[in-house]
């Protein structure tokens, strides 16, 4: 099997293009404050980009332009490693983190609880707490990527080492009838 590249490259772009356009979102916003679509496309963005974001700004100052340098940055690395055709490894590294961080967006801005927050409440079934997820088709649609991703990324990761696996037995077998 021939890996694509573009395909192994594509969610964690998509996760990129999302934070992206959120925090274009929030820029426009702020020189548009009057206009619902700029509301409407950061109201659509924001769920899977909130947590990220704080945090950059609380621990990296408030800017722009740091924003910015941080996708740069990402959107650059991703890119030269889209371009190698070393190994899957990194595609395999790279979906998987972006899987991870998109769940964790969109568990963060479900009104998902933790243990710590109601820990005097149990739910019928009696669990100490109760996580609710909001499945929105939007995000539905992101976690289904995901998954999706990562699925194929194990596909090609597993395939390449097969290869390399049989290519290693054929050129012992060709040391063990030269010896």
């Amino acid at each position: 099997m021939k890996r694509k590249s573009v395909m192994l490259f594509a969610f964690p772009a998509l996760i990129l293009l999302i934070l992206a356009g959120e925090r274009m979102a929030a820029f426009l916003l702020g020189a548009y404050p009057a206009s619902p679509t700029m509301w409407w496309i950061w109201l659509e963005l924001r769920p899977l980009s909130t947590m990220f974001w704080q945090q950059i700004d609380l621990y990296l100052g408030a800017s722009m332009v740091v924003d910015a340098s941080i996708l740069a940055a990402a959107s650059i690395v991703c890119w030269t490693a889209c371009r190698t055709r070393r190994s899957a490894a990194f595609f395999f590294l790279a979906n998987h983190v972006a899987l991870l961080f998109a769940g964790l967006m969109i568990a963060a801005t479900s009104h998902s609880e933790t243990a710590s927050t109601i820990a005097s409440f149990t739910v019928p079934g009696g669990l100490p707490f109760s996580l609710m997820v909001d499945f929105t088709l939007k995000n539905s649609l992101v976690l289904f990527l995901g998954l999706t991703a990562c699925a194929y990324c194990h596909v090609a990761f597993l395939s390449e080492t097969r290869q390399r696996s049989e290519a290693l037995a054929a050129r012992l077998v060709a040391l063990q009838r030269d010896y």
